[in-house]
């Protein structure tokens, strides 16, 4: 079910001024796309997106003043479709009776605010991005370890939340514990955060639920964080081949972005803080376009030519 926005959200965040069709408030928002109506203004509708917030600024409402009052109202009837959840007037201007009248009776909700035109597109825009974007929220922990959003999953007691406070104890950041919602951006990024109940908490069996930043303080956590990489913690299976050389990259799916997916398994001896800080680094280096495993085989394979010419 796609996410919406009810304009009465839009006019208490933004602290907008209800100038007409106030009983259209609850009227909801689709899209994070807006619209500034210059060709519509002209009279040309064949390609107007009906169902976006509409701003107008002061280019437009000075060229509604050069037309006719039979044109005025002709533009605004057409701009005020069925489909249309408000109009939005930017630095404060004064709204075309034309379009109040228009507004009650279709119960549009005309808006008014004091800010410059652009500014208002850019924090409109970015509200409705956050609020529209898929989201999920999966079972897990999300830290950020040398600047690589790590989102470590696993089975219930597999060690998660152990390895996160080990991490946090080494100097990286806990994002979130055992609940991380995610949001998919417009560009396919992906961004986890808590949720605002337990935002900055760790649950540690025998020990409870502990405040991370009381007890590492402000720089042991961060609110959010972008996720490149996702590490399933499995246990230990005898006579299971696991990925010796990292040659395999996995990627696993979330919503509707592949991510990079590494399998680490589990099992008394193995210092997973360590193994994550390392493979937070090989990210790093593979990225920046060094693949050590890459790089062996080249050689081996080299060795191999080389002892079979001679």
């Amino acid at each position: 079910m796609p996410k919406k926005v009810k304009v009465s959200e839009l006019v208490q965040q933004f602290h907008l001024e209800v100038a007409a069709g106030e009983d259209g408030l609850r009227r909801t928002i689709e899209t994070d796309d807006l619209n500034r109506p210059g060709l519509e203004m002209a009279g040309y509708f064949n390609y107007y997106p009906a169902e976006r917030v509409q701003i107008l600024g002061r280019t437009e409402l000075a060229f509604l003043e050069t037309l006719t009052t039979e044109m005025r109202r002709d533009r605004m009837e057409r701009l005020c479709g069925e489909q249309t959840p408000c109009i939005i007037i930017t630095r404060g201007l004064q709204p075309p009776a034309e379009l109040v009248d228009i507004g009650n009776e279709h119960h549009i909700p005309v808006l008014r605010s004091g800010v410059a035109t652009t500014i208002l597109l850019s924090r409109i825009t970015n509200f409705l991005e956050k609020r529209l974007a898929p989201s999920a929220t999966i079972h897990g922990v999300l830290v950020d370890v040398y600047g690589v959003g790590m989102l470590i999953t696993g089975g219930s007691g597999i060690g998660k939340s152990e390895t996160a406070l080990e991490l946090v104890k080494r100097g990286h950041r806990l994002v979130a514990d055992d609940a991380v919602e995610i949001r998919q951006t417009a560009d396919n990024y992906l961004f986890g955060s808590a949720p605002d109940l337990i935002r900055h908490l760790l649950e540690i069996r025998g020990l409870g639920i502990l405040n991370v930043m009381t007890l590492f303080g402000a720089g042991a956590v961060r609110n959010q964080k972008s996720i490149s990489l996702v590490v399933k913690l499995e246990n230990w299976e005898q006579g299971k081949q696991y990925d010796r050389l990292g040659l395999d990259e996995e990627t696993t799916k979330i919503i509707d972005t592949e991510v990079p997916l590494l399998t680490v398994p589990v099992r008394p001896g193995r210092n997973l803080a360590v193994i994550l800080e390392v493979a937070a680094m090989n990210y790093r280096l593979k990225r920046m376009g060094y693949n050590a495993a890459l790089q062996f085989t080249n050689k081996l394979t080299e060795a191999i030519a080389d002892d079979d010419y001679e």
